[in-house]
């Protein structure tokens, strides 16, 4: 009962600052129908908050290794809100561009530390891991639930509220770290050598990973709009489906681990994703829903297994292997999301989406080459 404690106050910041991530793409139908932006503009967006984000993840993993600074987890959960509360301030899509990139900024800031602490408080459990990632999953699924009601019922001039779950994760932060958690620094390492090849493939598998994620959650929204109709009200339905069926398969996922092994858990997972983002795509009427949630589950499951894994593929850099899994992992597949809103543009958003089943069938197929760590 310690642990959970600890690892609920984790959870529950991971869930206040991710929702800054699931609010990028919450906004995107309404910077469509108030701005008038088109599919590589709004994508543009989504690379502001995860281009730099990107860039500067491993930066702040190493600075976690050499020193931990846990007062900079609740200055980046704020910076992270802040970003986000400025994207509908200035009219000029520039502004727009540097808001999110400062969002982008303050995520990239709170995850290599958060897991460092996160792994402690755990004592390096799966199931604990898993509760701390899926505080991640609650925030991306709350934040179409957050967004789309208060935009679609004042418009973009709203945004500067949407700073308070920043402001609220900050507070219970603060509480977690006066809890002192840092003397278990010493029981919780892990003994061994790096193992970079390891590493670098579960990387590759985390990258094909996000793309799909982050390109569903993109353009999603837009997609549900013409399968479905409805418009905004049922992007946010589909975003907060895609993001809640995503929390339930992140817990799923430290479970069945348990019980059949992470890496074994891994390609079953990834191999279920293929069928079900071709029904997805392919597959009209009601099973839209359906396919989307099944896709959600099967692509979420490995996201927590991905931390530990890495943690166990670097045990001497676990505040690397953290920021990589947590963070640059997530939020590099931005970086592709303007290839998929060119596709969409020049042939349609069915055939964009339509090239992540590729994707998913590559994770599945290199986690072959994984074996679990000692």
């Amino acid at each position: 009962m310690r642990r959970l404690r600890p690892i609920g106050l984790m959870a529950t910041g991971h869930a206040c600052v991710d929702v800054y991530q699931g609010c990028v793409p919450a906004l995107v139908p309404f910077l469509v129908a108030e701005r008038g932006l088109g599919y590589v503009a709004v994508s543009g967006i989504t690379l502001a908050a995860t281009l730099l984000s990107s860039v500067v993840q491993p930066v702040f993993g190493v600075l976690t290794d050499r020193r931990p600074l846990t007062w900079r987890i609740p200055v980046a959960m704020t910076t992270a809100g802040l970003g986000i509360a400025l994207v509908g301030v200035g009219q000029q899509y520039w502004l727009t561009w540097l808001a999110a990139a400062l969002s982008g900024l303050g995520v990239a800031a709170y995850h290599p530390e958060a897991a460092r602490m996160a792994r402690l408080v755990s004592g390096g459990s799966h199931v604990g891991m898993s509760w701390f990632s899926v505080g991640g999953n609650v925030g991306f699924a709350l934040a179409p639930v957050l967004v789309t009601p208060l935009i679609a019922a004042g418009g973009l001039a709203l945004t500067p509220l949407l700073v308070v779950p920043a402001l609220l994760g900050a507070a219970i932060t603060v509480r977690a770290m006066r809890a002192r958690f840092e003397h278990r620094v010493a029981r919780s390492q892990v003994q061994g050598t790096d193992d970079w090849p390891s590493f670098l493939r579960l990387s590759v598998i985390m990258v094909c990973r996000s793309i799909v994620f982050v390109g569903l959650g993109t353009f999603i929204a837009l997609y549900a709009g013409q399968r479905v109709g409805g418009g905004t009200t049922t992007g946010g339905i589909a975003l907060f489906v895609l993001f809640a069926a995503g929390a339930l398969g992140t817990l799923l996922g430290g479970r069945l681990a348990t019980r059949y092994g992470r890496v074994r858990t891994l390609r079953t997972s990834y191999a279920v994703a293929v069928p079900a983002i071709a029904c997805l795509v392919f597959v009209p009427g009601p099973a839209f829903f359906a396919s989307l949630a099944v896709t959600a589950i099967a692509m979420s499951v490995p996201f927590s297994l991905h931390v530990t894994l890495g943690q166990d593929f670097l045990p001497g850099r676990v505040g690397t292997a953290g920021g990589m899994t947590l963070g640059l992992a997530v939020s590099i597949g931005g970086i592709a999301t303007p290839v998929l809103g060119m596709i969409a543009e020049h042939t349609s958003l069915r055939l964009a989406l339509s090239t992540l089943i590729a994707l998913a069938l590559c994770s599945s197929l290199i986690g072959y080459a994984l074996r679990e760590p000692a």
